[in-house]
């Protein structure tokens, strides 16, 4: 049985085409430092903790075992690539840590505490208190504006509405989107949909940020552009994973993690790392 067809439920989805430059003013940079939501932590501290965790999936053919007990940990403030080939249980550990799936046996610990056990709603919880998400296919609401898309995390956390406002400005401001705060997805390029991607997964001033192929669908500037504002997210404080098939992408990471095989085959620093 091929095991890329049983890794579990994708975090990514297939979004549109990138539709070229991202329209952001030059010199635009990220301005406050990133800060984790009421966890206390400082550099160095422990964000994820696994030890000998394990996904077994059970199919008519019998039970396909996608990750062989990995252990792993990720500290406050590090930028962590994850690589691997289709199948390797790369998307299946990222649906872990993303309190989207829970492991078959092992632990994992999300910021001290142990989430194996956790109901969905639970899970839900954390993932909305802890955690924010950039996916490849941007996933914006087409309907509503970049203001209201920045700010659907805050309406699901029931913060009020001027304070969600905001909020959500701010972000955008934070990642050079002031001028289309009012604009739809179909109204501005690839590259200022991932931005506002980026500016919704911090609104929240979540923890950690998970980005699953973040560039995927864009061209190689725009997406030398995304990643360059992920560093400036990281130097002031952001933790990071980014999931990617591409060198030159994991090539801005400080830490390289690969898969095979359902295994962390290597775990180690980035070489000739690229700066912006």
């Amino acid at each position: 049985m091929d095991q890329s067809q049983n890794e579990g439920p994708e975090l990514t989805q297939k979004g549109a085409e990138a539709k070229g430059q991202n329209g952001i003013q030059n010199g635009s940079q990220a301005s406050a430092p990133a800060k984790g939501k009421d966890n206390g932590l400082t550099n160095g501290e422990a964000i994820i903790q696994t030890e000998e965790l394990k996904k077994t999936y059970y199919t008519d053919a019998g039970a396909l075992e996608v990750l062989h007990g990995v252990d792993f940990e990720i500290k406050s403030a590090e930028f962590v690539a994850i690589m691997g080939p289709s199948g390797s249980g790369k998307s299946t550990f990222m649906n872990i840590l993303g309190c989207l799936d829970v492991p078959t046996s092992g632990t994992y610990k999300l910021l001290g505490e142990s989430v194996g056990d956790l109901s969905p709603d639970q899970l839900a919880h954390r993932r909305n208190k802890f955690l924010g998400f950039v996916f490849q296919g941007f996933n914006l609401l087409p309907r509503a504006d970049l203001l209201e898309n920045v700010a659907m995390p805050l309406l699901y956390a029931k913060v009020p509405g001027a304070e969600r406002n905001e909020r959500a400005r701010a972000m955008l401001d934070r990642v050079g989107l002031t001028p289309w705060v009012h604009h739809r997805p179909s109204q501005v390029s690839g590259g200022q949909q991932q931005r506002a991607a980026v500016a919704r997964a911090l609104c929240g001033s979540p923890s950690l940020v998970l980005a699953d192929e973040p560039t995927g669908n864009l061209d190689s500037q725009t997406s030398d552009e995304i990643m360059k504002l992920f560093c400036e997210l990281n130097d002031q404080g952001l933790t990071l994973i980014v999931v990617t098939h591409e060198p030159d992408v994991a090539a801005y990471a400080k830490r390289l993690v690969r898969f095979h095989d359902g295994r962390l085959v290597h775990d180690g620093p980035v070489s000739d790392r690229r700066r912006p």
